[in-house]
């Protein structure tokens, strides 16, 4: 067993082999249709024998190298211009040939579900999949893979853009390609390492992620489970029981809020099954604890029973009369649980469901048939619906928690593991840069994300070893329910924070997609814009393009009177109220921070807010909500970013 601080050694010194697997000759990046990075130094590495000598020859040059003492070679050629085809050949212990090589710009195509949204499900998506007859365009997808530690190795191989390839792949990603394709006229290689619901932390490396004292705790937790790696979970069990008592009031007080003799008649009440947000919760990500009183029948008592509850959002652990019965962490899952004979009795029955959603929607996903209580082997026994009204009590919002633990191995919401697992076999592979579309797993942490998110770009920098390289961010989509007046949005506040990493770190740039998102779904289909709106940031800021690459953004305010007077960059030509003449989506407050929604007019390129209920302004907020109804456009078509006048607190 490896100690851990051994462990926390190896970790921070980089990769290692994954256990149990021979590594291979040479790294599976260089497979036929590979593309590589024009005009950067290319290495190509592998593994053998130690103190083995291996030759690399590509477009007439060749390097020899010998293989280290951990059985790792490297040889580095280039740097080549845009072109090919070229072979690649690699000879010592053994032989490899790698065809049909392009030389081009590659780019990494990362984040969680709506990077990892196909092509198939898209908007036009026949249309968009036969038409896509692109052969300098290829596909590289990486497996989900969750990982303790680095790995070195990925199993997948480059693929040409066809018809036959296209429908799976991450449509952003191709549309982002096929974009800067047909404007560069150069080699595009994708490289696909996206996984649905996924927390921004689980792409950080270890050494990197620990500068963040937020995540410390996780970390160590990380590298404990490596140490502890095939021992029963008895200890996982203990440090969530200990995370619960630590971070949730429920769990902790005096009785419990599980226990049936818990006076609950200050609680509110929710008819459940449904969303909570809408139902009295709006807004609220966290920890929610839910109860329902239940009469049984004198044949139930003593008797085991299976419980039902229809999927839950997103993680629950449930109670029958105190005693635990189930929980699971997955929100698309139903919830059936087994309450064990002896603890069910005729009469009075409690039933306490603790839910912890971490962003989007919370509570009970499923229909009013999905939650039953039913006695086992009880003859002609009808099942008791539980459906209707519950009694509810919010415990903690998502900001007041640390990270819960997870059993080993389970999970790609920990930190560092896809890191570990689907970034760290990529380096040192040169890339021109990355596109990322995450954002919607860490609503609620806003504050913490506008440091966690400069963090991961700086840790890939460092990682791939190419310099400051271009990175490029799709703002949060417009979802969920228009709201009728201004009101604080944790989805506005993460879209904040996505684009003030544009202005922490050079090299980066928002595409925005607070226009095309659906009210009704997180993952809209309209895939090309966001595709196009990145390719316009990478003309403009990795190849120097003389075009428009935003819309407008908030610059400067000046209060006059009752009225604000609002400047902007990227004016794009000029700033236009679209579908109308009346711009719509602004608020203002005074001084008590109370809004109002505003009268906004276009003043040459200026905008004028006022509203006759604010007579001294301070302060404009602008499609600050999580679905806005806004309009302000440049005359590039670009809409403007999502902004506020008065700067985060936090």
């Amino acid at each position: 067993m490896m100690g851990t601080l051994t462990l926390a050694l190896a970790l921070l010194a980089g990769p290692r082999a994954e256990e149990g697997q021979g590594r291979p000759f040479l790294h599976p990046l260089f497979t036929d249709h590979v593309v590589l990075q024009r005009d950067a130094p290319i290495p190509v590495w592998g593994w053998a024998e130690p103190g083995q000598r291996v030759k690399v020859a590509l477009a007439g040059q060749s390097v020899e190298t010998t293989v280290d003492p951990q059985g790792k070679w490297l040889a580095k050629l280039g740097p080549y211009p845009a072109g090919g085809p070229h072979v690649l050949s690699v000879t010592g212990p053994k032989e490899a040939e790698v065809k049909d090589i392009l030389v081009g710009d590659v780019w990494i195509c990362s984040g969680q579900s709506n990077m990892e949204w196909p092509v198939a499900s898209s908007d036009h998506a026949k249309r968009e999949i036969e038409s896509a007859q692109y052969p300098r365009i290829r596909l590289f997808t990486v497996p989900k893979k969750v990982a303790l530690e680095p790995m070195e190795t990925v199993e997948a191989s480059w693929e040409v853009c066809s018809p036959e390839t296209v429908g799976q792949f991450s449509a952003v990603g191709y549309f982002f390609g096929r974009e800067l394709h047909r404007e560069l006229g150069v080699p595009i290689g994708l490289i696909d390492s996206s996984w649905g619901g996924t927390i921004a932390e689980a792409w950080v490396s270890a050494g990197t992620l620990e500068s963040m004292a937020d995540f410390k705790d996780a970390i160590a937790q990380v590298r404990e489970e490596k140490a502890d790696e095939g021992k029963p979970q008895v200890k996982y069990e203990e440090a969530l029981a200990a995370w619960w008592k630590k971070n949730d009031p429920g769990s902790s007080d005096q009785p419990t809020w599980a226990d049936p003799k818990l006076d609950a008649g200050g609680w509110k009440t929710m008819n459940l099954p449904g969303i909570w947000e809408g139902k009295g919760l709006n807004e609220f990500d966290g920890i929610v604890w839910f109860r329902k009183e239940v009469d049984l029948p004198e044949g139930w008592d003593g008797k085991e029973l299976e419980l039902h509850l229809g999927p839950v959002d997103d993680r629950d652990t449930t109670f029958f009369n105190g005693v635990e019965v189930g929980h699971r962490d997955n929100w698309l899952a139903g919830r059936d649980y087994k309450v064990p004979a002896g603890v069910a009795k005729a009469g009075r029955n409690v039933i306490a469901v603790r839910v912890l959603d971490t962003g989007g929607n919370g509570g009970f996903a499923g229909d009013a048939k999905s939650m039953r209580v039913v006695a086992a082997g009880v003859e002609n026994a009808e099942p008791i619906s539980l459906a209707g009204d519950w009694s509810y009590r919010d415990s903690a919002p998502i900001g007041r928690l640390s990270s819960p633990p997870e059993p080993a191995g389970s999970t790609p919401n920990k930190v560092t593991v896809l890191y570990n697992g689907m970034i760290a076999p990529l380096r040192p592979f040169p890339i021109k840069g990355a596109i990322w579309y995450q954002g919607e797993s860490n609503a609620g942490r806003a504050a913490q994300y506008r440091r966690l998110l400069p963090t991961l770009i700086r840790d890939w920098r460092g990682q791939f070893e190419v310099g400051e390289f271009p990175f490029f961010i799709v703002q949060l989509a417009n979802f969920m329910q228009v709201k009728k007046e201004p009101v604080d949005s944790a989805w506005a506040q993460l879209r904040e924070a996505q684009f003030l990493a544009t202005k922490a770190l050079p090299n980066v740039g928002i595409g925005l997609a607070i226009d095309i998102g659906d009210a009704e779904d997180i993952h809209p289909t309209n895939k090309q814009d966001v595709g196009r709106r990145l390719a316009l940031n990478a003309l403009a800021i990795a190849h120097g393009k003389d075009v428009e690459f935003s819309g407008p953004v908030y610059k400067a305010k000046e209060i006059r009177g009752n009225t604000v007077r609002l400047t902007f960059d990227h004016l794009g030509g000029g700033l236009v109220a679209k579908g109308g003449d009346k711009l719509e989506g602004f608020a203002i407050a005074g001084e008590d921070g109370k809004y109002a929604w505003a009268d906004a007019t276009i003043e040459g390129d200026t905008i004028v807010v006022s509203s006759p209920d604010v007579e001294k302004p301070a302060n404009v907020r602008y499609a600050w909500a999580d679905n806005p109804v806004c309009n302000l456009y440049n005359q590039a078509g670009l809409p403007a970013v999502p902004f506020r006048t008065d700067p985060p607190k936090d």
